[in-house]
């Protein structure tokens, strides 16, 4: 309307009482417009205040309720007595890690992979020897040997040794496997 008003003939604009009259109008609904988004802006703000407090006499009404509880738990908790269970608990764990370590010594000792190969090296010169011994009576013309393979020096005596500290480790072992 303000813009229609100064474009008809006969209306000057600097002097006209209605257009000066709208213009304040105007100014004051731009105005008032700004006033009323400031206000929104403010209630907005005190909402979320309020969202805050209440969040926090929450947070401090839980907190009460925690601290009551472990009151209660530390009332009912017998400090030595847990401290005797804990120590307990920490000797039968000691027990059983050093059980642990004797069953896998013991298992290491009985399971030596070293002397399972010699064994198993001499059994197979064994049964080849004494198959060579049954085909060479089959077959004629053919040297093969007829016994089993020479020893070498000494080779009897670290047999029989080993022979002999595994029977003295057994009865050990055994007491040890009793313990577990």
């Amino acid at each position: 309307k303000i813009k229609q008003r100064p474009k008809p003939p006969g209306v000057n604009p600097a002097t006209d009482k209605g257009l000066k009259s709208q213009a304040k109008q105007l100014v004051t609904i731009r105005k008032q417009k700004e006033k009323l988004y400031e206000t929104k802006a403010q209630l907005n703000s005190v909402g979320m205040q309020a969202s805050a407090m209440a969040t926090q006499a929450s947070a401090i009404t839980a907190v009460g309720a925690v601290t009551e509880a472990l009151g209660n738990a530390n009332k009912v908790m017998d400090a030595t007595k847990m401290n005797k269970t804990l120590m307990e608990f920490q000797r039968q764990n000691e027990m059983a890690n050093m059980k642990e370590e004797m069953m896998n010594d013991a298992l290491a000792d009985a399971f030596d992979e070293s002397d399972v190969e010699e064994e198993a090296n001499e059994v197979t010169n064994q049964v080849l020897a004494e198959l060579g011994v049954e085909l060479d009576s089959k077959m004629v013309g053919l040297d093969a040997p007829n016994k089993a393979p020479p020893k070498k020096e000494g080779e009897q005596g670290v047999v029989s040794e080993e022979e002999a500290a595994l029977m003295d480790a057994l009865p050990d072992l055994r007491a040890r496997l009793d313990a577990l």
